[in-house]
């Protein structure tokens, strides 16, 4: 698998964990990660994110959306 493919697969991993522990539908969490651009920073931080765990890429991601402002 390329790596574009592996963004692709880790993204949407991380919306559909956000989904479930935000108690949130995919629907929404795909709003909250558009309005927050969370995707493009899933794909910037890749380098990184791709020898971690999805528990900790999600955590990240909260942090991240926390520190824009979202409620979560």
């Amino acid at each position: 698998m390329d790596e574009k493919s592996q963004i692709l697969f880790m993204q949407i991993r991380i919306l559909r964990i956000a989904s479930t522990r935000l108690h949130k539908s995919l629907k929404e969490t795909a709003i909250l990660f558009r309005q927050y651009d969370v995707l493009a920073y899933i794909r910037t931080g890749y380098g990184i994110f791709h020898v971690e765990g999805d528990d900790a890429v999600f955590e990240d991601v909260r942090n991240y959306l926390i520190t824009k402002g979202a409620v979560v």
